[in-house]
């Protein structure tokens, strides 16, 4: 049994869609670079509203501003290829999200020290630390900003992606049977076997063991609830305490077998357990 990447149309489509410097892609994020640029140099002086009799469009800040924006974008974008590829294709949560944006952060603000004492040196003026920290300071914070709205959707896409659209395909000598994750009930093993059960209760067996699985199935849906069990988190039909602050979980699914007809998280995983299932 192997784990195999989705191929149907949808999922080209969604993948295309992420990662594919198309035309209308590059299209999109240079109206939010502009329309950002606009935004941030109307509102970075008094003098740069609209209707003031002062106003004065701040061409200069609008152009560094988009210089610097695109300087940003092409960091973000090749760290999100790399992310995509090696992280966000497997599993998109919190904790991936936080490092790419801390690990994008990071680069611009190796790229932006060393430009900003060339660029001052250049110019013919001193780099006054106090000024570099503010500059650097406030363009992280726009960094952040503009990286929100350039990857949101994306990131929202790989996330559908990561939970509907994996498929196992499972080998049992001539044949092969593909499942996608949302027809997957559990996986449970009886006498060194491990089957796959979908959700109408059909089993078919396969020749992995269930800690091969843990490692390679999406553990936003799936969680070993003991040495038996992995189940979906959408097949859970109820959860009950018992003693000594164990679970008993039953499933959706009807499952002909006394290896799992009792299904217990013990009180060790208990925590592990809601803070997955919720």
């Amino acid at each position: 049994m192997s784990i195999t990447p989705p191929t149907n149309h949808t999922e080209k489509t969604i993948r295309s869609t992420i990662v594919s410097n198309s035309a209308w892609d590059w299209f999109q994020k240079a109206l939010i670079l502009t329309i950002f640029s606009l935004v941030i140099n109307h509102l970075a002086t008094r003098d740069s509203f609209p209707g003031s009799e002062s106003y004065r469009f701040p061409i200069e800040g609008f152009l560094s501003t988009i210089v610097l924006s695109i300087l940003i974008s092409i960091i973000a974008d090749l760290n999100f290829k790399f992310y995509s590829k090696k992280y966000f294709s497997k599993k998109v949560e919190v904790v991936t999200i936080t490092w790419f944006m801390i690990s994008t952060l990071g680069y611009i603000t190796i790229l932006y020290i060393p430009l900003n004492i060339v660029l001052n040196s250049v110019a013919g003026a001193q780099t006054d630390f106090y000024s570099l920290l503010i500059g650097l300071l406030i363009t992280l914070l726009l960094s952040v900003v503009l990286i929100a709205l350039l990857y949101a959707r994306d990131l929202y896409n790989l996330y559908k992606l990561s939970l509907k659209d994996a498929e196992i395909t499972i080998e049992s000598g001539a044949k092969m049977t593909k499942l996608s994750y949302e027809n997957i009930a559990c996986f449970y093993s009886e006498n060194r076997i491990v089957y796959a059960v979908q959700n109408d209760g059909r089993t078919i067996t396969t020749d992995f063991t269930l800690n091969a699985l843990e490692e390679k199935i999406n553990d936003q849906l799936f969680f070993r609830a003991n040495r038996q069990i992995i189940i979906h988190k959408n097949a859970v039909d109820q959860i009950e305490k018992v003693e000594n602050g164990k679970l008993r979980i039953r499933l959706k699914a009807s499952i002909d077998t006394d290896a799992i007809a009792e299904i217990t998280v013990s009180r060790y995983k208990r925590n592990a357990f809601m803070n997955w299932f919720e």
